[in-house]
């Protein structure tokens, strides 16, 4: 044991100045004993001081519809579910839930929802042009796949960020989880949105069944070798509507070494403190900010339909109003000594105008 703890002081001694971490090591920091990890996150957090400073972004969150055409295993809206009312959310309802969110301080949203047919590239477009229209706010879109024409409409509508994770790096894995995806189509779709100016966000679940220490390894390289320029990163939660009901689900120290490794190896790219590791813990978000993250997405989601949009169970704040949630999470970032930004929070990966 004490040999492992040498190793796991030394690879953190070597991220402190150096990004580079290789497989072998990545698996010490992985391996290391629950009660031992904190010296990872103390890392991460001081590698997370010093690349992006002691803001945290606030983005909010707007999940505009729960209709998905896929049928991925782990995900409670998937299309075969029928336990669920499905709602989509009009180009007026969206437009209000935007202004409402930037009055309420935000410099950005996240615009979220399942693979939705109904939704093409040229609606999207229409509904964020309004937006940008009449709003000062930054716009991240998370509505899946599309082809590179679809993804240009989108982006020339003002879109700034496209957020598309690809859950797990193993291919296999890959397709026991999304039987109508392909692996190397998503990764391809990420290549198609960076090539295309936009600023790009992927990530992966902790704990899906049959992940191993080694692909776990390996979802952090893929997200290193794609240098995203934000990395989103929580725990699987299985969901009683879906096939993996029974499955284990992830854990939150294994979620926060993720995050924290993803520190280490993204250096000043944007990462989340997810809700679904607010949903594990109750100071989840606030563990995972001291774990190397800089952002959070509260939920500006009208009221009326957040249930609707469960892709997990015991997902957190439902029924919050969202000018409570924007006070509450605040007095959370200032309890950790952490500022709010002001700024719209666009990539640090390199410096230009927006």
């Amino acid at each position: 044991m004490e040999n492992n703890m040498l190793k796991v002081y030394a690879v953190c001694e070597k991220a402190l100045s150096d990004g580079n971490l290789s497989k072998e090591e990545i698996l010490v920091l992985l391996k290391c004993p629950e009660e031992n990890s904190d010296i990872i996150f103390q890392t991460a957090d001081a590698v997370r001081k010093k690349e992006v400073g002691d803001e945290v972004h606030l983005r909010g969150l707007v999940e505009f519809s729960n209709y998905c055409k896929k049928n991925c295993e782990y995900c409670g809206i998937r299309g075969k579910n029928k336990n669920i009312e499905r709602y989509r959310l009009n180009k007026e309802e969206i437009l209000a839930t935007a202004l409402r969110a930037e009055s309420l301080g935000y410099r950005s949203v996240v615009m979220q929802s399942g693979e939705d047919p109904y939704y093409t590239a040229e609606i999207l477009a229409d509904i964020i042009s309004a937006i940008k229209a009449q709003t000062d706010l930054a716009i991240t879109m998370s509505a899946g796949e599309f082809t590179y024409e679809e993804y240009k409409t989108i982006k020339e509508a003002g879109t700034d960020r496209y957020l598309l994770r690809f859950e797990t790096s193993n291919e296999e894995l890959y397709k026991k989880l999304h039987p109508d995806s392909d692996f190397h189509q998503r990764i391809e779709c990420l290549h198609i949105l960076r090539d295309l100016g936009y600023q790009v966000g992927s990530g992966f679940m902790v704990g899906l069944p049959g992940e191993t220490p080694e692909i776990f390894a390996d979802n952090l390289l893929l997200l290193q070798k794609l240098d995203v320029d934000m990395a989103g990163i929580g725990p699987f939660l299985p969901n009683s509507d879906t096939n993996l009901a029974g499955a284990s689900g992830g854990t939150l120290v294994n979620s926060l070494k993720a995050v924290a490794i993803a520190r280490l190896l993204l250096r000043n790219a944007h990462i989340p403190a997810t809700t679904a590791m607010g949903s594990l813990d109750p100071k989840g978000r606030e563990k995972a900010l001291q774990a190397g993250a800089n952002v959070v997405m509260p939920n500006v989601t009208p009221e009326e339909f957040r249930e609707m949009y469960q892709l997990y169970p015991n997902k957190i704040c439902l029924r919050d109003d969202p000018a409570h949630c924007r006070k509450c999470i605040t007095g959370k970032i200032q309890g950790i000594s952490r500022i709010v930004s002001k700024e719209h929070g666009h990539s640090l990966k390199v410096k230009k105008e927006y």
